[in-house]
């Protein structure tokens, strides 16, 4: 194979028109919510993206919705490893050809792919920077893992492998913030197919595996996650083929790690990662280094999964891998910490997480000084803890102390995503504080901040519209919720997808506000379509359906008189939903039982009810704690 070269095509095709993507918000039908509507953020997704995914979770009140969660397209950076192929001409194409010579890279020769992690604390943190060995640090004068022997071959082959690769997602990534995805795609596409031809002749090697790495990554960039997932299946297909021993295969297993991740295929994801963990194990010993990065993947896999008392054992290993090889103040340990102390928040246990937060902002100071923006993203942290402890009053302070630190540093700018996530997560503490006036002022800035630097119609506007219309309802001030959720639908309705299943959210909303001011004819219509929108885009027993069905019966209530049996049967059609979902034992489900009482007294089917109520006394004496935050439904 020493002679073939790959040959990666750029494409200067005529501009099509792009279509238009979905906007960002959310999810959650039937989120079981606070006293207040939790807050949609939207400053993770990247500039000019729309795209996300819905993702449903528990349940709450018929008259209230629950807020946007973000999943946004995985952005890895230039890093790239070698395919050995010859790519086609596609028609009516400028070309622009990389030459690759075939080799093989040696263990040491390290491809990284840019691990960048959002965390509460560091902010936007390159862990290659930090955690790969390779990289020297505070602690290691001479900058490498002990563990490492010295490379064997010299950079100058390493770049020669490399280059073309980084250049070719270069050129996709150029094209795709250029305007030019239609290129994009028509560029990766052009490499499948070459390589797909290769699989049809037999070649399954590890130069396969990394074009279809760097294809899948591609696709991920362009935010084609349908194309993605199927040149990862059949990644997968040539990877459960190689031998463990087999080189840079462990940087294939992390970055399809983080791409079945981004795709929400979490348990695909984490045996990405465990397989990549043996590997580097067996290479560079059990206390390596270059394990921290995929055991902190792991540890987010598991998270997300509800598995936290596994989470917590790698977030462990990690901290104590680091303390190992860089010292009990290293700042590589910020990140692992971080981990730690918010699976610690998820499993209410403020108190042990605040030492592990205190123990990073110790290290930010003694590093930085008092007035370093990482000092102040630390406070944010140990303002989420103050909150969880019930001093949320303090946390509002601690968070405003932490903002003006972070702008002042110059380490963040106000249009900056994670800024934006920030003041919004402080209008959130100051809606807990019962100080809602001051979380549309907040608010309001953020609108203001957005439409000067982003753009009237930029997707952020649209969550903090309905951020503004959610404070103002919580206010009952149903006026200005209606009119700040009617800009959000016409920004949708100019820049969207007509057919993009996102609008129904606001849309229920806006439903909701016109029910809380006594227009029922109109909520009730606006419910109607959200639920024929949701019915098609995610099937009729889907949670999204069930929200709308269960804010549809609790209007007609007020507006139907002699149709109780249709909607005892709408009421039916909700429980079934939410059994299916979150179980027969849920919380969830005593508002819907309430109602099915309701309707059965109303109609006389009182052998009907014994069945009913001692199901709701037994989920009443389960749930004590609970009940108070469970939304009965108003009209009951």
């Amino acid at each position: 194979m020493s002679g073939w070269v790959t040959l990666v095509l750029v494409c200067e095709a005529s501009p099509e028109p792009e279509k238009r993507t979905s906007h960002p918000y959310v999810k959650s039908p039937f989120s079981h919510l606070p006293k207040f509507p939790p807050i949609l953020s939207s400053s993770s997704s990247p500039p000019n993206s729309m795209a996300t995914h819905l993702l449903p979770s528990p349940a709450s009140s018929p008259l209230s919705i629950s807020p946007a969660c973000m999943t946004v397209h995985l952005k890895p950076s230039s890093c790239c490893i070698g395919c050995f192929s010859v790519h086609f001409r596609p028609p009516k194409c400028s070309l622009q050809c990389y030459i690759v010579p075939a080799r093989v890279i040696g263990r040491d020769c390290r491809l990284k792919a840019s691990a960048k992690v959002m965390s509460p604390v560091l902010g936007d943190q390159d862990l290659n920077s930090s955690l790969d060995p390779s990289v020297p640090s505070t602690e290691n004068n001479n900058g490498s893992d002990p563990s490492l022997g010295s490379s064997d071959n010299s950079l100058n082959d390493a770049d020669d492998f490399e280059k073309p690769l980084q250049e070719l997602l270069a050129e996709v990534k150029t094209l795709v913030s250029n305007g030019k995805k239609t290129d994009a795609i028509s560029l990766l596409q052009a490499n499948y197919e070459a390589v797909k031809e290769q699989l049809n002749e037999g070649f399954q090697s590890i130069e396969v595996a990394a074009t279809l790495d760097i294809i899948a990554l591609g696709f991920m960039v362009a935010g084609e996650d349908k194309l993605a997932a199927s040149v990862l299946k059949r990644l997968n297909y040539v990877v459960d083929g190689l031998k463990d021993e087999k080189t840079i295969l462990d940087v294939i297993l992390r970055h399809m790690g983080s791409m079945y991740s981004s795709l929400g295929k979490y348990e695909k994801s984490s045996n990405m990662y465990q397989r990549a963990i043996k590997l580097l194990e067996s290479s560079h010993g059990e206390n390596s280094t270059y394990l921290v990065k995929p055991l902190l993947a792991l540890v987010r896999n598991l998270t997300i999964k509800q598995k936290t008392s596994e989470a917590l054992k790698y977030c462990h290993r990690a901290i104590k891998i680091v303390e190992t090889r860089r010292g009990r103040e290293a700042l590589d340990l910020a990140l692992p910490l971080s981990s730690l102390g918010n699976i610690l928040l998820l499993e209410r246990k403020p108190k042990e997480a605040e030492s592990y937060f205190n123990r990073i902002l110790n290290i930010y100071r003694a590093s930085y000084g008092e007035t370093d923006g990482r000092v102040g993203m630390a406070l944010c942290s140990i303002a989420r803890v103050k909150s969880a402890q019930g001093d949320v009053n303090e946390a509002v302070s601690l968070y405003q102390k932490a903002m003006q630190i972070v702008l002042d540093s110059g380490y963040m700018t106000l249009d900056d995503d994670v800024m934006e996530e920030m003041r919004i997560e402080l209008v959130e503490l100051l809606r807990e504080a019962g100080r809602g006036t001051e979380a549309i002022e907040v608010l309001k800035e953020c609108l203001v901040i957005t439409e000067e630097r982003k753009g009237k119609e930029h997707p952020s506007m649209v969550t903090q519209l309905i951020n503004l219309a959610d404070s103002y309802s919580h206010l009952k001030k149903y006026v200005e919720a209606e009119r700040a959720l009617r800009m959000c639908l016409q920004i949708m309705e100019r820049t969207g997808n007509p057919d993009d299943p996102s609008i129904s959210f606001p849309m229920l909303r806006l439903a909701i506000t016109l029910y809380h001011l006594k227009r029922d004819k109109e909520a009730e219509s606006l419910a109607l379509q959200v639920l024929k929108i949701r019915e098609a885009a995610f099937g009729k027993d889907s949670l999204p359906v069930g929200e709308a069905l269960d804010c549809l019966v609790s209007i007609q209530m007020r507006i139907v008189v002699d149709d109780d049996e249709a909607l005892l049967e709408r009421t039916q059609r909700v429980l079934k939903i939410q059994e299916t979902a979150f179980g027969a034992g849920s919380a969830e489900l005593m508002p819907t039982l309430q109602k099915i009482l309701f309707f059965l007294k109303k109609l006389g089917r009182k052998y009907e009810m014994p069945f009913i109520e001692r199901r709701l006394s037994v989920l009443m004496d389960k749930h004590g704690d609970e009940e108070n935050d469970v939304a009965v439904p108003e009209l009951l």
